[in-house]
């Protein structure tokens, strides 16, 4: 009893409430981020190139705004004042959604992706600067609140499953309107405990810090309606969003070149690489809301045991495994560590690759052993969701804290931001593979089966591949990645 008290009273203030602020401020992106592409096909008669479109454009947004969510938290508004205000932008957004038109759903998504695409970064950064740079608990630390965030993504896909079958979507956009308005709620009980730590903000004035408010009130507020403006043109828009990308990642480069201190420096090439490892992962998970998701609803039997399972629902294999692998990898790692074992981020990046490049290739085997009809068993897309999950415990947490460890203090919101947009960009690149899907006849899957077999294979190969070649680079990643002078990080 008492070692548990002394992990609580361990805890940095304000790391366990981000925990279940965590939880609530999942839940709208959850609802949107499993149903989208559904609401858009089957009750707005969108077609599938053009949801998948919206679909792509919605994740790049959504996390390429946080570059920019961490520039203006940590100069302009501060972490604490933009999530809350990014928290209620997303609850307009949803309650707008749930009128039901593609206008409003145009709108809805505008003021949602404004929000939770600022916000998110501020979250992150709360919580990593409860840690010192050397503090090894920020592993533990992600790995908590990653399952606090899953266990949102779990009651969201939940409530939108439900939702889904009763084709009753304005009351789930209520429902995500307010799940969204209790993150405030909590964030408003812990104000105290959640102001900025070690930002650049905090050296400002009170009369500079009134002005750089306003200046990130009126960004914000314009953001809305740009936002809205590229929706409508999805598709070049996700070009436009891939070509600032790589305008990004080549200015970073730059900034990595320059950098006076050389250790900061190697660690900042480190970034780099991992960072392109990562965008072939997130681009595999991103067919998650899109082309994984058509293929579930249109071409796998979801009959188990007599039960009609709901599209949504099959996600929450992955929210299960996190929520419950989080925790206990967190411990395991911990005590394979004590033992001497060698478990670093260039390992855990390299094998989170292969294994959902696994999970992909196993896809095509389920095709192959198709029914008559054409229907894949639901055991395949099951082992595929198990293993992703198991994939992206190994990287997406250690991704996050790996900011705190790799990023110098003056670069730490841009390359926290950076993370965010390259997830974005292998959103679109999600999209224009979901793209390539042929409409879906109903009661023929047999037709969209070699399409879906030539993009699983594709996408599998190329991430076990990628993977391998990170093996190959471990040495080198593991010399570049330091504490200090002289000394490997574990990060």
């Amino acid at each position: 009893m008492s070692t548990i008290k002394q992990r609580i009273a361990a805890i940095p203030e304000g790391a366990g409430a981000l925990f279940f602020i965590q939880i609530f401020a999942t839940l709208g992106f959850a609802v949107l981020y499993s149903t989208l592409v559904l609401y858009a096909t089957k009750k707005l008669n969108f077609s599938t190139r053009d949801a998948t479109a919206i679909m792509g454009v919605f994740g790049a947004f959504n996390y390429g705004l946080h570059l920019f969510g961490g520039y203006l938290a940590g100069r302009f508004i501060s972490n604490r004042n933009l999530f809350v205000g990014g928290m209620v932008l997303q609850v307009v957004g949803c309650a707008t959604i749930s009128v039901g038109t593609s206008s409003m759903m145009y709108w809805g998504l505008a003021f949602f992706l404004t929000g939770s695409g600022l916000n998110v970064t501020c979250l992150n950064l709360m919580l990593t600067q409860r840690f010192k740079p050397e503090d090894n608990r920020r592993e533990s630390a992600f790995l908590w609140n990653y399952a606090g965030m899953n266990l949102g993504f779990f009651i969201g896909f939940t409530a939108a499953g439900y939702y889904q079958l009763l084709e009753d979507y304005s009351s789930l956009f209520i429902f995500a309107t307010i799940g969204n308005f209790m993150a405030i709620v909590l964030a408003a009980i812990n104000w105290r405990v959640l102001s900025d730590l070690n930002t650049t903000l905090l050296d400002a004035t009170p009369r500079q810090f009134r002005w750089r408010f306003l200046v990130g009130l009126l960004v914000m507020a314009g953001l809305v309606p740009l936002v809205e403006f590229m929706l409508h043109r999805a598709e070049g828009t996700g070009d436009l969003v891939m070509i600032i990308s790589v305008i990004i990642g080549l200015m970073l480069t730059a900034l990595t070149a320059i950098h006076s201190d050389e250790r900061e420096s190697k660690n900042m090439c480190a970034y780099l690489v991992l960072t392109l490892g990562s965008l072939v992962f997130w681009t595999l998970y991103q067919m998650a809301p899109m082309g994984l998701q058509l293929f579930a609803v249109n071409n796998v039997d979801r009959m188990v045991w007599g039960y009609e399972i709901a599209p949504q629902w099959i996600q929450n294999i992955n929210s299960f495994v996190i929520m419950v692998g989080g925790p206990l990898m967190a411990v395991l790692f911990d005590k394979l560590r004590a033992r001497g074992w060698n478990i670093d981020v260039p390992r855990q990046f390299s094998a989170a690759l292969i294994l959902i490049g696994i999970a992909f290739l196993v896809l095509p085997l389920g095709i192959k052993t198709a029914s008559m009809n054409g229907l894949v068993a639901f055991k395949w897309i099951f082992i595929s969701y198990l293993l992703q999950s198991l994939a992206e415990l190994l990287i997406s947490p250690i991704g996050y804290a790996m900011i705190g460890k790799l990023a110098p203090r003056q670069y730490q919101g841009v390359m926290m931001g950076t993370w965010m947009l390259m997830t974005g960009t292998a959103s679109i690149l999600s999209s224009k593979f979901s793209g390539l899907i042929p409409e879906a006849t109903e009661g023929l899957p047999s037709l969209t089966n070699p399409t879906y077999n030539y993009i699983f294979s594709v996408l599998g190969w190329g991430s076990v591949g990628v993977g391998i070649v990170l093996v190959v680079l471990i040495p080198v990643l593991r010399k570049l990645i330091t504490d200090g002078p002289g000394q490997t990080a574990r990060a």
